[in-house]
Formats: structure tokens, C-alpha cells, sequence
């Protein structure tokens, strides 16, 4: 390893968050820089560093030093920390400020920010809310070279330095040598095996009873992140001693531990007394929860209805202009007499048609009528089918994002007679919990969505589970009707649903036949690159008459890689709008006619997880920019722009609950740990008019056999059956 001393001439970039930087360091005359690499804090202009690593060649920017460790050092010399004070490292401490610091203290001066800052409200222009300023910023800055230092000395990658100063603040050394393994309990993206790391090279006294534990609830919510609600015993064991070396009876007493504490919870398993399921405790709160509300409403008998259903369904067609199917009217005449209902089946089977139709009966008979769904874009078009206001699940519960916790519940319900919630299957095990304890028991609850499209990004896979159980009232919606029918898209999902190979055809120029599903084929992932852009920019366009930003939505299993939503949404980028304004922020650079995706839910600004905008104007100067989400202006500034990405590509998950003109799908076997059978049902359902498949019919044939995801662990289905006679 090779070691460089210098002062930071130029910081060219710097991400806030995981605090990667490139700059330039001047090694000795003036003009001899070199170009630097590698993790550093808040480090600025004029700052004198040490750093470790070795040099490299850059395929792009050339030669440069990859640093693994820095270092930040002080200088002693009256001119040096003169330069340090007035170098913005300090916000606020000016040329004449600096010099005044210096009179009073000399070569004391660090020392007297960083252990006596009252001291310093005696300097001439700096009072004491002054001082405190610039002890915190010294505290600040200081801080995290410690924590970057002590990760680096314990081998865990210095990107983590910001979260963790952010969740502890200055003290984050001393904490984490206390208690390494909270690490892993408090930071999101810190399992076990980072803290474990810190803790083993630390050269700390291990507490193996602590360190037992501490692997148990990585694992466990590991395993929710994977959309698990519990994990057997006999799987958790096994992999808690592939990852350190402990006796089955430490890991017994760990888990009796945890279950004693409060955290875990250890049921048999509903479907085999022999075996164990080990629950964290939320999750067991809320899958038992759901089962006992369920139980409760399908208890209490269902209200009469005033007026027979033959009447109510001559009204609903009349005011609907509807002419119901034999199996709608059948469905509408049963499910308004219960208290749960599942309604579900593929595109094009009328279940859309179904919540219209049941919003006016319960209208007409007088009931106060609530309808709900999992995301904003769900929830705004089932308020344009129906005509009826609709909200997210988390605004009904009056979720409030600040304080974590939800203003609808048990103790205070929602007001309303029926609810009725579209796309459930996006809906996961906890959020299904707070929804259902906040239905009163004498209203009515129906679910609506497909069981094969892609689950919850959350735990579980609860309409399938409902469905599984066969103790709910499930409606099952099997006839194609007849347009639908004359749809290739339509035809194609059904194809995929039951595992069989979609009819392709090839797209060309000009076609042979308006076909609706088109497959191209591009042998390799930057042959995708360039045929999705052409198709972006040209084709569709040509051909169809399509927008390019209004109407085509590309929609790829995976962000990472060639043919993945980041390089393709630079590539499209490129292609479609190569203003030189814009606003960089991390990994994204932002220009006018930009479109750009809203990534969670922000009630402030009434935007939400997966709204499609379009960046209308910014102003660079002051880092401010403007999005038009449907004709609604929502301004951001730089900071905020965190929670938007260009949107020209987005994941399939993140497609849940939308519709789109024309989706373009990316398939390679470069994606073959996302290949899924309902990975591309979902994907091709995304589609109105047009859907173009571009990669490999193998990848295709990969996704059609991999049904795994119905693996997930979730015993709700057996909660059930064991509760509900």
C-alpha cells in the first residue's frame, strides 16, 4: 500500500450519503495535483489529508490514487490553522473572525473549539449562540472522520459513516464499542455480518450470548425483507451457525431469551405441530390479528337489505348504461349480503366493473361507501372508473408519517358502511392489520385484485392466503368477455398466468399486422439498450402515433446492470431530451422536460410512492425545480430531489396498480434471479394497447417456470382454517 500527504486543491464530487469522493490533492508545487478516490468525510478545500491506497488507471479519467483510509491532519503552525479557519470548512468564521480567534488563542485554537467553546464567546463578533455554532460544526466534521477512521481500522466500508453519525451522533464510536451489535437493530442496510465484523476486529470482549441473539433478529428481518413472516427453526439454526460457530442448545436459549424479552415469538406451526415458526413480534401481532378481525366480522350476521336484489341491479344498469354478465349479476347478488368478500381473476374478467357496480348498490340503499387501495395511482384510477372519491389505504388510516403511527384504529374507525379496496394483492400482512382494526365490526369489507400478480413488496402474500384458506367468500371472476377476448394482451397474460408461452409476433416496418404484443429480439444486453431507446424515440412514435414521454413506459425487472432501470434511463435520457440545464443530485442529473418518478409517499406535498411527472422548469441557482404530476405543479428543492429518479424506466414493482398506453419490457437471462411468472404477468397487465418484449425467448421460458415466489412463510391460510369453521 502507498500512503499520500497533501491539501485538497478541488473536491469534484461528493456523495452526501455514503460521503464517495473524487477530488484533486496538491502533493507538493502548486501544479502538482492528482486526482484522489475513495470514502472521505465532510473534508474541504485547503485541508491537509492523509490517505492509503494504491494507484489505478481509470478506463475514462485515466490515472488516479484509490484511497482506502484518510486521515484528516491539523496543522500547528500559526499560518496553517489561519488557512484552516477561513478555508468554509468553519460556516461563518471569516478572514477577520479567524484573525481574532488567533489573537486570543494561538496555537490553542483547536483545542479550545473542540473542549472549551464558551471560551470563544469571548472573541470580539462571535456571542455565545455564535460559539456553539462552530463547536457543533467542529463536533460535526470531526466526528465523522473518527467514525470512518474506526471503520476502516475494523475492515467495514467507511460508506456507512453517514447513517451512522446520523443515528448517533457524535458519541457513534463509544456506542458501538459498547454495543456493537446495535448496529445491526438500528441502521437500515447493517445486518448482522457488518457489526459482527466490527465487533470480532475490534478486538472487543465478545459476548457470545448477545452475539447469538443479535444474529437471530438480522436474520429474522433479513427474512421479512425477502417477504417472509416468519422463518422455521430448523432454517433459522442452520443459518445462523453457517454464520458463527455456536451449539444448537446456545441458539435454543438465545431464542427462549428473545421470546422472554418480548421480541421474538416461537408458535407451533399451524400446518405441523412438529415444527417451529419463529415469528419477530410485530409480525405475529399482526398475522393473528388479521385472523381474529376476520373471524369477528364473519361472526356477526350481515345487515338485511331493504330492496331486492333483482331492483338494485336493474338500477345499477340503468344508471350505469351496464348490461351485467350472468356471472357479474350472480357475484353483485351474493357479495352484497355479506360482511367479506373476495373478489379476484385476470384482466378483462370485469372485476373493475364489479367495484363500480357495487359502489351505486351500496349507494342506493343508503350506505356510506369507502374506497381504498394500496398506492396514489391505484387510488386515483379507481376514483376515475367510479366516479367516487377514493384514497391510499395509508390517508384513510390517517397515517401519520412524522409520529409512525396511524390516527384510524380500533378505538377510533373509520366512518364508514362498506370499504372496498382494489389491487389488495399489493397489500402486505401489516398494513392489513391497521386496515382491518380500523373497520367498525358492523361495516362491510370487500377485497378486489388478482392472486398471480406480483405480491407485496412487504411480508407476506395475503389475498393469495385468504384465497388458500377457502374459509372467506371468494368470488372468482373466470369469463374473458368477448372484446377483451379480440386482445392479444389480454390473451398473452392468461397464456402466461397458466404457464404457457405467449403468441409472439416480430415488430416491423411498416407492420404486417397491428398485433398489440410484438417480441424483438437483441442477443445482447446493450443491444437491448439500443432498441428499447429506438423504440422510445422513433418507432412507437412513428408508427403508432405514440408520446414518448406521455404514452411509453418502460418497465424492466431490475435497476442495476446494462438493461437496468439506471443505464436506461440515462440512455433514454439522452436520447430524448439533451438539454445542456440541469440540477445533479447523487446519481441523478435533472433537466427541463425531464420525466421523473416520485419514490415514497409525501402527504405534505400530496405525492406519493410511483406518481409519473414531467420537470417543467428549474432554477439551477437557487437548486429549485418543478414537477407537473397531471397538471398539478409540485416544487422540490435540491435536497428534496431525493425522492425523485427519472422515470422514462421503472421497475415492474414499481408498475403496481398502473396503466399505461405502450410498455416496452427489457428480458434477458441477465435477469435471471428476477425472472418470475408473475414478474411478467405483472408487467404485460401494465399494458393498454401495446406491449414489446425485446431480449430472448429464453428469458421468457425462464420466467414461465419460476413460480417460486408462492414460497413465501406465511401461515395466515392455516390461522384460518384452524379459527373459521
Amino acid at each position: 500500500m502507498t500512503s499520500l500527504q497533501g491539501v485538497l486543491s478541488h473536491i469534484t464530487f461528493h456523495n452526501k450519503q455514503n460521503h464517495f469522493t473524487i477530488a484533486r490533492l496538491s502533493t507538493g508545487p502548486p501544479k502538482a495535483t492528482v486526482t484522489i478516490a475513495g470514502f472521505l468525510p465532510e473534508a474541504g478545500v485547503g485541508e491537509t489529508i492523509k490517505i492509503t491506497g494504491e494507484w489505478t488507471t481509470h478506463p475514462r479519467y485515466g490515472q488516479q490514487f484509490k484511497f482506502d483510509s484518510a486521515e484528516i491532519l491539523l496543522p500547528s503552525t500559526i499560518q496553517g490553522i489561519q488557512n484552516y479557519l477561513t478555508s468554509g470548512i468553519l460556516k461563518g468564521v471569516g478572514p477577520s473572525i479567524a484573525r481574532r480567534i488567533l489573537d486570543a488563542f494561538g496555537e490553542n485554537t483547536f483545542s479550545i473549539i473542540s473542549e472549551n467553546p464558551d471560551r470563544l464567546a469571548s472573541v470580539p463578533g462571535i456571542g455565545p449562540q455564535k460559539a456553539a455554532f462552530i463547536h457543533s460544526q467542529w463536533q460535526t466534521h470531526h466526528a465523522m472522520t473518527s467514525i470512518m477512521k474506526f471503520l476502516q481500522e475494523t475492515g467495514v466500508s467507511p460508506s456507512f459513516a453517514g447513517k451512522i453519525f446520523k443515528a448517533y451522533g457524535s458519541e457513534a464510536v463509544d456506542i458501538i464499542r459498547r454495543s456493537p451489535y446495535c448496529l445491526a437493530n438500528d441502521i437500515p442496510g447493517i445486518g448482522f455480518a457488518v457489526s459482527d465484523r466490527i465487533a470480532v476486529n475490534s478486538c472487543m470482549e465478545m459476548n457470545m450470548e448477545e452475539r447469538v441473539r443479535a444474529c437471530i433478529i438480522s436474520l429474522l428481518r433479513e427474512a421479512l425483507n425477502d417477504g417472509h413472516v416468519f422463518m422455521p427453526e430448523t432454517s433459522l439454526m442452520d443459518k445462523i451457525t453457517r454464520a458463527i460457530d455456536v451449539n444448537d442448545d446456545a441458539i435454543r436459549q438465545a431464542i427462549a431469551d428473545l421470546c422472554q424479552a418480548g421480541e421474538i415469538e416461537v408458535p407451533q406451526h399451524q400446518s405441523n405441530p412438529d415444527a417451529k415458526a419463529v415469528y419477530l413480534k410485530d409480525l405475529y401481532q399482526a398475522e393473528t390479528s388479521i385472523a381474529a378481525r376476520l373471524h369477528a366480522l364473519l361472526s356477526i350476521p350481515a345487515a338485511p337489505i331493504a330492496i331486492p336484489v333483482e331492483h338494485l341491479l336493474a338500477e345499477v344498469e340503468s344508471k350505469l348504461i351496464l348490461c351485467l354478465s350472468e356471472e357479474q349479476r350472480n357475484v353483485l347478488g351474493t357479495i352484497i349480503t355479506r360482511r367479506i368478500g373476495v373478489i379476484t381473476g385476470g384482466p378483462g374478467t370485469g372485476k373493475t366493473t364489479l367495484i363500480k357496480s357495487l359502489t351505486r348498490m351500496n349507494q342506493i340503499l343508503g350506505r356510506q361507501v369507502c374506497l381504498a387501495a394500496p398506492t396514489g395511482r391505484a387510488a386515483r384510477r379507481l376514483a376515475e372508473v367510479t366516479g367516487h372519491k377514493a384514497h391510499t389505504i395509508h390517508k384513510l388510516l390517517e397515517y401519520n408519517f412524522e409520529e409512525e403511527r396511524f390516527g384510524k384504529n380500533q378505538d377510533n374507525p373509520i366512518d364508514a358502511d362498506i370499504v372496498i379496496v382494489d389491487e389488495t394483492s399489493m397489500v402486505d400482512t401489516l398494513l392489513m392489520r391497521h386496515l382491518l382494526c380500523a373497520i367498525p365490526l358492523n361495516a362491510a369489507i370487500i377485497l378486489v385484485g388478482d392472486a398471480h400478480q406480483l405480491p407485496p413488496v412487504g411480508p407476506g402474500t395475503l389475498l393469495g392466503d385468504m384465497i388458500d384458506s377457502g374459509r372467506l367468500p371468494v368470488f372468482y371472476l373466470n369469463t374473458i368477455f368477448r372484446q377483451a377476448q379480440k386482445s392479444p394482451i389480454i390473451v398473452n397474460a392468461h397464456r402466461v398466468r397458466q404457464g404457457e408461452f405467449p403468441q409472439l409476433n416480430n415488430l416491423t416496418e411498416p407492420p404486417a399486422i397491428r398485433a398489440e404484443f410484438y417480441f424483438i429480439d437483441a442477443p445482447t444486453p446493450e443491444n437491448v439498450v439500443d432498441t428499447v431507446v429506438d423504440l422510445c424515440v422513433r418507432k412507437l412514435p412513428g408508427m403508432f402515433g405514440l408520446r414518448p414521454i406521455e404514452d411509453i413506459q418502460v418497465l424492466t425487472p431490475m435497476h442495476k446492470g446494462i438493461a437496468g432501470t439506471i443505464n436506461l434511463n440515462r440512455a433514454i435520457q439522452k436520447a430524448l431530451n439533451n438539454k445542456t440545464d440541469g440540477l445533479s443530485h447523487h446519481d441523478n442529473r435533472f433537466r427541463t422536460g425531464d420525466k421523473v418518478m416520485h419514490l415514497k409517499n409525501n402527504y405534505q406535498k400530496e405525492v406519493y410512492n410511483g406518481d409519473i411527472g414531467v420537470i417543467t422548469d428549474m432554477d439551477t441557482a437557487g437548486g429549485l425545480l418543478a414537477v407537473d404530476y397531471d397538471g398539478r405543479r409540485v416544487e422540490y428543492t435540491i435536497d428534496e430531489t431525493d425522492e425523485l429518479t427519472l422515470g422514462y424506466a421503472i421497475s415492474v414493482h414499481k408498475s403496481q396498480g398502473s396503466e399505461y398506453p405502450a410498455v416496452i419490457l427489457p428480458l434477458i437471462t441477465q435477469h435471471y434471479i428476477m425472472l418470475q411468472r408473475n414478474l411478467l404477468y405483472t408487467a404485460i397487465t401494465r399494458a393498454q394497447k401495446h406491449v414489446v418484449i425485446v431480449g430472448s425467448q429464453k428469458a421468457i421460458h425462464i420466467a414461465l417456470k419460476n413460480n417460486t415466489p408462492e414460497m413465501r412463510c406465511s401461515s395466515l391460510a392455516d390461522r384460518l382454517k384452524s379459527m373459521i369453521p
